[in-house]
């Protein structure tokens, strides 16, 4: 019994099986493709919780802002309006420090 093997019998053979090895390797490669997929859109559904809470956060935080703004105009629109007024307590405040000092200086020759 004589066997006959030709280059084109032998090419043939290697190529099915290189083609078997490739979908097996395929089929593996799709089946943790598959599993990272479902991790993914788990995060995914996390990430979209946590987004829709921070978007929340922010327009609360937003509206907050809003209102110290407004509260600060009014007090530096106050403050421009009452200028006199503040120079004449810190011009106040001044003297009662001075006075202060020159007693605390007269009591330290006395001792």
């Amino acid at each position: 019994m004589t066997i006959t093997i030709t280059w084109q019998g032998l090419l043939l053979t290697l190529l099915a099986a290189a083609g078997i090895v490739f979908l097996i390797y395929l089929t593996l490669l799709i089946k943790k493709l598959t599993g990272t997929l479902k991790e993914v859109d788990v995060i995914l559904k996390d990430s979209q919780v946590v987004t829709s809470i921070a978007a929340d956060k922010a327009a609360k935080v937003d509206g907050i802002i809003d209102g110290v703004s407004d509260t600060v105009q009014n007090v530096v629109d106050t403050v421009k309006g009452n200028q006199n007024v503040v120079k004449a307590a810190t011009s106040l405040v001044n003297a009662v420090t001075s006075l202060a000092g020159m007693i605390k200086k007269t009591e330290k020759k006395d001792s």
